[in-house]
């Protein structure tokens, strides 16, 4: 990997970014270049950091589910982060979809790289596809997708693979996980994740197959582990019986490798258990981003419409490899 001398502020705005970050963190660490890390406290992505001892400076919150929210969200968290980026000597932004980094990035003059993998989240790319210096995305989203939101295509760099490929390039599964949670090995393990209600491309989407498929797990001899998206989640669902919830940030990557399905209402942790060969079904009633239909099409994922669809059995694991594709992804992002 070519080496630069160069300062890299990587901002991280909900928890699937910790995992996709991490092994290129490292990989950048190993070229000599020196990174500068922010995060959003929003979900998991404050938990996992420490988890993982991951070198931060906490900057502002979500705002909320609202519109409203959102925006004010969005101003004030963009004036933070030109605050804290200003004299830092940084040559380059780097973001998952962050707004926040996208704005500051161009008000410093900062070259800025937006990464993403779902042509959907029109909001937010109406404003980072345009201030972007660059944007990255899977190669299974089409630039036509894209062009809509004011891309121009000499900025679009498609990467091969996934982001969950590249999440799980540095992967070791941590056994552990049983007896943080207290599972039984012998019992199948299916892990819930329920539908992302914050944000805007789930807004007035009806979805009643997760709680038809939780009622149907929760009759069987299956172990139920769910993570939900926010406190509220955790709270509404704290009372459900044979429930269990994490009290902490969980190694997210090594449960979905103990399991023997995930189901979920769309999200990384459904790419995920598709990539390892977990048996996989969304519940995402909006339309699938080309992601998801990539992997329906090659049969890694299912979708579900009713839970009396799910099969759920004990299945062989086995570790596939994702170093390459981090590699390739890692070395893009230092390309200017």
């Amino acid at each position: 990997m070519a080496s630069a001398t160069r300062r890299v502020w990587i901002d991280l705005t909900n928890s699937p970014h910790v995992l996709f970050f991490r092994p290129i963190l490292r990989r950048l660490d190993e070229a000599g270049v020196e990174t500068l890390v922010t995060a959003r406290d929003f979900a998991q992505t404050l938990g996992l950091l420490e988890r993982y001892g991951i070198p931060h400076t906490v900057i502002g919150r979500h705002g909320g589910a609202s519109v409203r929210g959102k925006a004010l969200g969005l101003v004030r968290r963009s004036g933070a982060m030109v605050r804290f980026g200003r004299g830092r000597g940084i040559t380059q932004a780097v973001s998952h979809g962050s707004n926040d980094l996208a704005i500051a990035a161009r008000t410093l003059r900062i070259h800025s790289t937006v990464i993403h993998d779902y042509e959907g989240a029109a909001g937010m790319h109406r404003i980072n596809f345009r201030l972007a210096s660059k944007v990255m995305m899977p190669d299974v989203i089409s630039y036509a997708a894209l062009a809509g939101y004011g891309l121009k295509e000499a900025r679009f760099r498609p990467y091969h693979g996934l982001k969950e490929q590249v999440a799980l390039a540095d992967f070791e599964p941590d056994d552990s996980v049983y007896e943080e949670l207290g599972l039984d090995r012998e019992r199948p393990l299916v892990v819930l994740r329920p539908p992302a209600t914050m944000s805007l491309y789930h807004r007035g989407i009806e979805n009643t197959v997760f709680d038809d498929v939780l009622a149907r797990l929760l009759a069987s001899e299956a172990q139920v582990v769910l993570l939900p998206r926010t406190p509220e989640q955790a709270a509404g669902f704290a009372g459900v019986q044979g429930v269990i919830i994490p009290q902490r940030p969980v190694d997210g990557p090594s449960l979905v490798w103990a399991a023997d399905a995930v189901v979920s209402a769309g999200g990384t942790m459904n790419r995920e258990a598709a990539v390892l060969g977990v048996p996989t079904w969304t519940t995402f009633a909006g339309s699938l981003g080309a992601v998801d239909r990539a992997l329906v099409a090659a049969g890694r994922m299912q979708v579900l419409e009713r839970a009396e669809d799910i099969v759920i059995s004990r299945r062989e694991r086995g570790r596939p490899d994702f170093e390459a594709i981090a590699d390739e992804v890692t070395e893009e992002i230092l390309r200017i």
